[in-house]
């Protein structure tokens, strides 16, 4: 069953943050009382400055009259929502857990962006249908979708093909490629009937991959059904990519490496993991900031890559090309 809500516009969306300090994500969910939607802090001493969190007040339009559907509701997902309504985006987040997706659909109106929520399990084709109908009712069509949404399947028992569980391979590829097939599916059949934008396309579709996929580190990150899912999620876009390009829907992933989201709340709480990863990803330290993410989402979802489908974005700080040897971190 799928509810749905929608919050109204407050204010000139053209001025709404010309007044008020720019906030980085953290700044923004951590003043939400629920502690899961709280985005833990990035390391950045060995890095210096970080310009792109403290410039001032700034208002961008590469998403002006846009509307664009987050699945996900804290992590990457929250911070790419907040990035979107700075770029003058309307926003409609789909969430599993009701609590995180109104706090964040809150959090946006807020700042007076125009953001509508509704509550879905997206690995279900009719729960993922009435999601995205939603939305078109709220916002009347769907220029752009970044299926976040996903998660880890070690509770279910990923984990090394050797140790791997029946339930945990069904239940990991469940929350992390069917739930992205169902949104796609949902969304495309939007777009396909929905005229040409501005820019002279229907739409652009990211989904969410992992450099586990493509540039695997066993000894920290063994969860094979994961990586498959992942794997699967790249061969689904490029699929998608040549069928639709023709029909002006463009469909990309973007794989980030190990990011500071509630996902990764094991790797920050193992030292090894975490020295590993300041060599493995260099440019963005121990743990990355999801806005490293949101950046490429808007790049991705905006017209400046209208001319860009069928491609793997890696975010990674350096993870695919930087050779660490984990015994060095033991």
């Amino acid at each position: 069953m799928v509810r749905a809500e929608s919050l109204p516009q407050r204010g000139c969306r053209s001025g709404y943050m010309e007044h008020r300090p720019r906030m980085s994500t953290r700044q923004r969910v951590s003043s939400c009382s629920d502690h899961a939607m709280a985005l833990t802090t990035r390391v950045r001493s060995s890095h210096g400055h970080d310009p792109h969190l403290d410039d001032g007040p700034r208002l961008m339009d590469r998403l002006r009259d846009r509307v664009c559907l987050v699945t996900g509701s804290t992590g990457m997902a929250a911070a790419a929502a907040f990035r979107f309504v700075s770029e003058g985006a309307s926003v409609f987040v789909v969430s599993r857990t009701p609590d995180h997706a109104q706090v964040l659909a809150d959090r946006l109106e807020a700042e007076g962006a125009d953001a509508g929520w509704a509550i879905a399990d997206l690995a279900d084709a009719g729960q993922a249908d009435a999601a995205v109908a939603a939305a078109v009712a709220r916002f009347g069509r769907i220029d752009g979708l970044f299926a976040v949404a996903g998660g880890s399947g070690r509770r279910f028992g990923d984990g090394p093909i050797h140790e791997l569980t029946p339930e945990g391979w069904d239940k990991t590829l469940e929350i992390n490629l069917r739930s992205q097939a169902m949104s796609c599916r949902a969304v495309v059949r939007q777009m396909l009937g929905q005229p040409l934008n501005g820019s002279g396309t229907r739409g652009s579709i990211l989904l969410m991959g992992s450099v586990t996929a493509t540039d695997p580190s066993p000894e920290m990150f063994a969860t094979h059904a994961y990586a498959a899912a992942k794997g699967a999620t790249i061969a689904l876009m490029t699929a998608m990519a040549a069928t639709y390009a023709g029909q002006g829907i463009r469909v990309n992933v973007v794989a980030p490496s190990l990011t500071d989201t509630p996902m990764a709340t094991r790797a920050a709480g193992d030292a090894r993991i975490r020295a590993y990863a300041a060599r493995k990803q260099p440019l963005a330290g121990e743990m990355m900031d999801p806005d490293e993410v949101a950046h490429a989402a808007v790049y991705l979802l905006s017209d400046e890559s209208r001319a860009v489908t069928g491609q793997l974005l890696k975010v990674d700080g350096g993870w695919s090309v930087v050779s660490v040897s984990p015994e060095a971190e033991a």
